[in-house]
C-alpha cells in the first residue's frame, strides 16, 4: 500500500512541477504540433503548440513506480515491468511518428502500415515474455485463456497445442494492443480529452488490482468460504501500483494539457497510454471487460470506421460532419470544453459500468 501511494504521489508531483521545463525544452527543439487545414478552424490557433508531452508522463510514471518500490523496500515484479515495457515501447513508436511530423511539418509521420508494423513488433515481444517466467506458484504474467472478468476455461488457446496456442495467443494479444493503442490515439483530438478519459480507465485497474490482491488464491488470509471465488492473477497489487503511477502522472500532466493546452501528449503519449491500458487488461485477466472500461475509445474509433465505410459505400456521403466523433460536435457548434467535459462524463460512466460488472461477477459467483 505504501508503494502504491508513493508511486502515485511522486509521479503526480513530477509531471505537475516539471512539465513547464519540458515545454520550454520542446519549444527550443521546435517540437510544435502541426494542424491540418481541413480540421475545425478553431484548431488553427494551436499550430506550434509543443507536442510529444507523452514523454513527460511516461517518464514520471516509470520513475514513480521504481521510487515507490524503493521507498517501500519491495521488489519490482515482471508484471509491472511488462506494463512499462509496452507503454515505453509503443511510446517510442509514437515518438518516431511525432518527430517525423514536426521535422517535415505535415500531418503524416509514419505511414499507417509502418506504424502498425511497429506496434505488432512491440506486441509480439510482450506476448513472448508474458507467457513465460512463471512464479513459484506456476503463474505466468498472462494466461493462454481468453478472459472476460477472469479466465474463461473453455476458451483456452493452449488446447490447440503448445506452438499453435502460443501463435494464437500472440495474435489475440496483438489485436488487443493495436486496437487499444490506436483507440486512445484517435481520441486524442481535443485539449485534455484523451488525458482525462485515460485517467478514469487506468484508475479502474487500481481498484481491480487491489481487489484481486485481497481475493487472490495465493493470499493465505483469504476466507476459505469464498476460496472458490479467488482470482488466479500474477502480481495483482503490483498492477495496481503501476496503474496508480500512470494515473498520478496523468493528473499532473492534465494541469498543463487542459484547455487551452500548453502541451499536447502527441502519438508518443496516446500510443503509450493505449499500450499500458491493454497490458493491464491482459495481465489482470479482464481482456473483454476492456470493451466497457475503454468504451469511450471504442465509440470514437467506431465513428471513424463508420464514417469511412459509409463514405465508400454511398459514393461520398457522410454520417458525421467530421470524424472522429468529437470533431462532429465541434462543427455542430459545441464549445471545445463542452465536448471534452461531456466525453469525460461518458468515459467515467463506462468505467463505472466496467468496475461495477467486475464486482457483480464476484458477488454472483
Amino acid at each position: 500500500m505504501i508503494a502504491l501511494l508513493i508511486a502515485a504521489g511522486f509521479s503526480l508531483v513530477f509531471t505537475l512541477l516539471l512539465t513547464p521545463m519540458f515545454i520550454r525544452l520542446f519549444v527550443r527543439l521546435k517540437w510544435g504540433q502541426f494542424i491540418r487545414d481541413d480540421g475545425p478552424e478553431s484548431h488553427h490557433t494551436k499550430r506550434g503548440t509543443p507536442t510529444m508531452g507523452g514523454i513527460v508522463f511516461i517518464l514520471g510514471a516509470t520513475i514513480g513506480y521504481f521510487v515507490g518500490h524503493w521507498v517501500a523496500s519491495e521488489p519490482v515484479t515482471l508484471s509491472g515491468l511488462l506494463v512499462i515495457y509496452l507503454m515505453v515501447g509503443l511510446g517510442l513508436i509514437g515518438f518516431i511518428d511525432d518527430f517525423m511530423k514536426t521535422r517535415k511539418q505535415r500531418s503524416l509521420g509514419l505511414g499507417g502500415w509502418s506504424k502498425v508494423a511497429g506496434q505488432v513488433i512491440v506486441a509480439a515481444g510482450f506476448a513472448a515474455l508474458a507467457l513465460n517466467f512463471p512464479d513459484p506458484g506456476g503463474l505466468t504474467p498472462a494466461s493462454s485463456m481468453i478472459s472476460g472478468i477472469r479466465d474463461i476455461p473453455w476458451l483456452d488457446l493452449a488446447t490447440f497445442g503448445v506452438v499453435a496456442g502460443a501463435i494464437l495467443f500472440a495474435i489475440w494479444v496483438t489485436l488487443i494492443i493495436v486496437s487499444t493503442s490506436n483507440g486512445v490515439n484517435v481520441a486524442d483530438g481535443l485539449d485534455g480529452l484523451a488525458t482525462g478519459s485515460a485517467i478514469f480507465a487506468i484508475s479502474s485497474y487500481i481498484v481491480i488490482g487491489f481487489w484481486q490482491n485481497n481475493q487472490s488464491c495465493s493470499n493465505p488470509s483469504i476466507d476459505r468460504e469464498v476460496l472458490y471465488k479467488c482470482y488466479e492473477v500474477r502480481d495483482p497489487l503490483d498492477l495496481a501500483i503501476i496503474a496508480a503511477a500512470i494515473a498520478g502522472a496523468l493528473i499532473g500532466f492534465l494541469w498543463w494539457n487542459t484547455s487551452p493546452a500548453q502541451v499536447f501528449m502527441g502519438d508518443t503519449g496516446s500510443l503509450g497510454l493505449g499500450g499500458a491500458l491493454a497490458a493491464l487488461a491482459i495481465m489482470s485477466r479482464t481482456e473483454l471487460l476492456l470493451v466497457l472500461i475503454g468504451g469511450l475509445f471504442l465509440i470514437v474509433t467506431g465513428s471513424v470506421i463508420l464514417q469511412r465505410a459509409y463514405f465508400k459505400i454511398t459514393g461520398g456521403k457522410r454520417i458525421f460532419l467530421m470524424s472522429p466523433l468529437h470533431h462532429h460536435f465541434e462543427l455542430k457548434g459545441w464549445a471545445e470544453v463542452t465536448v471534452v467535459v461531456r466525453f469525460w462524463l461518458i468515459a467515467a460512466l463506462f468505467v463505472a459500468a466496467g468496475v461495477g460488472t467486475f464486482y457483480l461477477e464476484w458477488i454472483n459467483q
